[in-house]
């Protein structure tokens, strides 16, 4: 029996189909071995958002070639996408497949290749059809469940790769999401999470046009999970209905992930991003006030070309000055083909370094101020399958998104339980059910 090793870089989407792909694997009578040891076939499902996750999925699949110099070895995915010949040049690889294409490796590993390796497998992403549903049990090591319902990206922000690796906005079907939805739920997972490349495009291109509140309304009518959570929405995204749908329905997750990217709005305007930094503070006072518990996450790059040290304060002070719970800070890096790779005024990168130290300094302290708050109370609890190798406890989070430690008990394994917020403990909260 042949054994396979799978390694999985980026987005939520990208850990869905790395799940949906073990399951095919699995299935086709493979044995599934750890990454760090010899198998018969690697199989790497890469990142291309940033410059180091290019040079991540380099290094694994490096490692993977040092593991066995005789295995087939399959790079797949954003990466494969938008620089196959630099992947090709590395001896050893044998399958390249592009992000339509990865749905397909059983397919591609089944016949041998007429020319010499690598294969190489791409469409052009930009007429791809609708996504294929991924119909699958589960995942094998978490608890909350992903769901991809939408691919591609129509934003063309000018700094981001994405849509050049993905092609254009395209959604899952309902019927397919809610049968999804429904598996999950048969087998046993306590939360949801709808995940897209731009999620909240989901349904814009259907006839007669959906959206992602009727998304979410349909979920909650037919197979409501005990939780369902979004992942990250744009700005532009997050209507009133929305914010009132998220306070009055218990299942929905008080929880957003917005991104800002930056707080100055010439930096905005140059990275082609539709929005004024005084839209996005009224947007999440507004959201935290009418959801009072609501966790709100916002991305930030740092360095994009033309940012002066003014552009970064007042990034700096937006940020200073919201009610967020965290931040998810990237150093601007130059990728192929976007606009802004070509920018006059690209920052250096000692400078960039210099203010990502100050936002993750900030970042732990917002993280800090949003624990503390809930200190003492009580919340809901999913307890997951993993345990905090400090503590010995397992690891799990409440409804909004914070990160707490329950004493080990394996009866609580994948289950919502109710529990008082205890004390600190690092950067998580002590949980005790009740």
């Amino acid at each position: 029996m042949s054994t396979v090793a799978l390694a999985t870089l980026g987005c939520k989407v990208n850990q869905c189909e790395s799940a949906y792909l073990e399951e095919k694997l699995t299935q086709a009578d493979f044995l599934i071995r750890p990454f760090t040891g010899k198998a018969d076939l690697y199989c790497i499902n890469t990142c291309a958002v940033t410059s180091r996750a290019a040079m991540q999925s380099r290094q694994l699949i490096r490692r993977a070639l040092r593991q066995n110099p005789e295995a087939e070895v399959v790079v797949m995915g954003c990466y494969s996408q938008i620089a196959a010949e630099e992947i090709a040049a590395i001896p050893g690889v044998t399958h390249i497949l592009g992000t339509t294409e990865k749905l397909l490796l059983l397919d591609y590993i089944a016949r041998p290749e007429q020319n010499q390796p690598p294969g190489v497998h791409l469409n052009d992403v930009r007429t791809a059809p609708a996504p294929q549903p991924l119909v699958f049990s589960g995942f094998s090591h978490r608890t909350r469940a992903f769901l991809k319902v939408q691919d591609g990206c129509d934003a063309f922000c000018s700094y981001c790769i994405v849509p050049y690796a993905r092609g254009r906005s395209r959604s899952i079907n309902l019927e397919s999401v809610l049968g999804q939805v429904a598996r999950f739920l048969d087998r046993g997972y306590q939360e949801v999470v709808l995940t897209g490349i731009h999620l909240g495009q989901w349904g814009l291109e259907f006839k007669p046009r959906q959206d992602l509140i009727d998304l979410l309304r349909s979920i909650i009518e037919h197979c409501p999970p005990p939780r369902l959570r979004l992942s990250s929405l744009e700005p532009g995204e997050i209507t009133s209905d929305l914010l009132e749908l998220i306070a009055d329905e218990p299942s929905l997750c008080p929880h957003l992930h917005i991104p800002l990217q930056s707080g100055d709005a010439t930096i905005l305007s140059r990275m082609n991003r539709h929005y004024h930094p005084d839209f996005y503070r009224e947007l999440v006072l507004e959201a935290t006030q009418r959801i009072p518990d609501l966790a709100v996450g916002a991305d930030v790059l740092v360095g994009f070309p033309g940012e002066t040290d003014e552009c970064f304060q007042n990034s700096y002070r937006l940020i200073e000055s919201l009610p967020i719970a965290y931040l998810h800070v990237f150093p601007y890096s130059p990728r192929p083909t976007t606009p802004a790779a070509t920018m006059s005024a690209q920052v250096s990168p000692s400078v960039i370094r210099q203010r990502c130290g100050l936002l993750r300094e900030l970042d732990q302290a917002k993280r800090l101020t949003f624990l503390q708050r809930f200190s003492g109370e009580m919340r809901q609890v999913l307890v997951e399958n993993r345990r905090d190798e400090a503590s010995s406890m397992q690891c799990g989070f409440t409804d909004n998104y914070l990160p707490v430690l329950v004493p080990a008990d394996s009866a609580l394994e994948n289950q919502v339980v109710m529990a008082r917020l205890d004390r600190l403990e690092g950067n998580r909260l002590v949980a005790i059910p009740v």
